[in-house]
């Protein structure tokens, strides 16, 4: 596993812009939460949260979207290899939180709530230290149709 410590950010000024390239993945997970705060008794939580706030838990049918953007490699033509994206991709958040409770089995909600702005984060620092720093990483979430997270906000 390589580290970089260079971001899009921080190219030098040569590098041009119609040479990015952004590629995406698309996986589904199935997942519970209950959205809550611990500090708030049950009226407040009810009255923020409202059906969310379930003491059963409800659940979503997740559908991630992962986002590279840089610059393909000139042997290959590559930004990354679409299989190995997918791998990556199950291995560190299909397998870590399809048909989970994510209150209860993934570590990361023991501490902050999951909302779907905190799963998207979550699911980008999961990610980001397996994709080379020379290359932008972005998470769309969608919760629901309607309902959907990036992180970061913008590239």
């Amino acid at each position: 596993r390589r580290r970089h410590t260079r971001y899009w950010r921080d190219w030098s000024s040569d590098v041009c812009s119609s040479d990015l390239t952004a590629l995406y993945r698309t996986e589904h997970f199935n997942a519970a939460h209950r959205l809550l705060c611990g500090e708030w008794d049950e009226h407040k939580n009810k009255e923020v949260f409202g059906k969310c706030f379930s003491p059963n838990f409800h659940g979503h049918n997740y559908k991630l979207t992962v986002g590279l953007k840089g610059i393909p490699d000139e042997k290959t033509g590559y930004l990354a290899d679409t299989k190995w994206l997918s791998a990556l991709i199950q291995r560190q958040i299909i397998e870590y939180m399809d048909h989970r409770n994510l209150n209860l089995d993934v570590e990361e909600f023991s501490k902050i709530n999951p909302t779907v702005e905190n799963i998207a984060r979550v699911i980008y620092e999961r990610l980001r230290p397996f994709i080379d720093t020379q290359i932008d990483l972005k998470i769309e979430l969608y919760e629901t149709e309607r309902n959907r997270a990036e992180y970061p906000a913008t590239w």
